[in-house]
C-alpha cells in the first residue's frame, strides 16, 4: 500500500490464484481455518481477529479472508475446499449475496465485488439499462433499484436464493466442525433491503435456515463503544479514509475474539 498503509504480506496457498493476508502459514493440521470477506481479512487492522484468537487458543489460525469476497470464493476454489477438509474447525463469516454469481449476473471469480456481465434474463427485465457502464456490483445494484424498485425485488429474491444454495454447498463439502460467524454493526433483521448494509440482503430467516447445518452460530454486533470509535486504531493511507469509515474497527475485532474464543476452545 501507499504511505501510511499496512503491509498485508500478501501470499498464495497451493495453486490458488487468490491473494490472502500473510504471512503465509503451513497448512499442517490441526489448525482453525477462517473464511470470510473484508472483515476476516482485516483491512486497515494491524491484528485481525484470527491472529488475536491464535495468541490465546495456542493453535494455528489461518486467515483465508478475501477482500470483498463472497461465498463463491469458498465454493469454487479447490485449495480452499482442501483447507476446510483438513481444518479442525472452519469459521465462516456471513458475507453478502451481492458479491456472488447468480442467474442474473456474473462476478469475477476472485474479486467478487467486480461485475463481469449481466445474463440475458436480467437484460430482458431491465431493457432500459446499459450494463456496460458498470464495473462493480454495488454500483449496478443501486442503479437497478432506482430504475425500478418493484423489479429490483426479483433481483434480491434471486440473490437470497443463490446465497442459501451456495452456503449449503460449501457446508456440505466440509466434513469437520463449522462455526457460522455474523459480524456486523447490526443484528440479522427480518428484512434487509439496504444495499449498503453489511452483509446486505441477509435476513434472520436465511440464517435460521442454514443454522442446523453448522456446528455453532456466533453473532457479534458492534458495541456502542466500537461504533463510536470510528477509525480509531485503524491504519490507512489518507486516500483510504472514506473506505475505512465504513469498516469495523479494532474494538470490534476484539469483541469477535471474545465471542469466538470460548466456542473454539470447546470445539478444538
Amino acid at each position: 500500500m501507499g504511505p501510511g498503509g499496512l503491509d498485508y504480506l500478501p501470499c498464495r496457498y497451493g495453486t490458488s490464484k487468490i491473494l490472502f493476508r500473510g504471512p503465509k502459514r503451513a497448512m499442517d493440521a490441526p489448525y482453525v481455518a477462517f473464511f470470510g470477506g473484508t472483515t476476516t481479512y482485516g483491512k486497515f487492522i494491524q491484528t485481525p481477529f484470527p491472529a488475536i484468537i491464535e495468541d490465546t487458543l495456542q493453535m494455528p489460525c489461518i486467515n483465508f479472508g478475501c477482500l470483498n469476497g463472497g461465498i463463491d470464493v469458498y465454493a469454487n476454489d479447490p485449495i480452499l475446499r482442501e483447507a476446510a477438509v483438513n481444518a479442525a474447525v472452519t469459521v465462516i463469516q456471513v458475507t453478502s449475496p451481492r458479491n456472488m454469481s447468480n442467474r442474473f449476473y456474473k462476478v469475477h471469480p476472485r474479486r467478487n465485488d467486480r461485475f463481469v456481465e449481466a445474463s440475458e434474463l436480467l437484460r430482458a427485465i431491465y431493457r432500459e439499462v446499459d450494463f456496460a457502464e458498470f464495473n462493480f456490483t454495488n454500483h449496478m445494484l443501486k442503479r437497478l433499484e432506482v430504475v425500478s424498485p418493484d423489479r429490483f425485488k426479483c433481483v434480491v429474491e434471486e440473490l437470497r436464493a443463490a446465497w442459501s444454495a451456495r452456503m449449503r454447498l460449501v457446508l456440505s463439502q466440509i466434513p469437520g466442525k463449522t462455526v457460522l460467524l455474523w459480524a456486523s454493526d447490526h443484528a440479522p433483521q427480518q428484512e434487509c433491503e439496504n444495499i449498503d448494509a453489511d452483509p446486505a440482503f441477509v435476513t434472520q430467516e436465511m440464517i435460521r435456515a442454514i443454522s442446523p447445518e453448522v456446528t455453532e452460530f456466533v453473532q457479534v454486533v458492534a458495541s456502542e463503544e466500537a461504533s463510536s470509535a470510528g477509525t480509531e486504531g485503524m491504519i490507512f493511507a489518507e486516500m483510504d479514509q472514506p473506505a475505512a469509515q465504513a469498516m469495523l474497527g479494532p474494538i470490534v475485532h476484539t469483541e469477535i475474539k471474545s465471542a469466538l474464543l470460548p466456542v473454539l476452545q470447546r470445539l478444538t
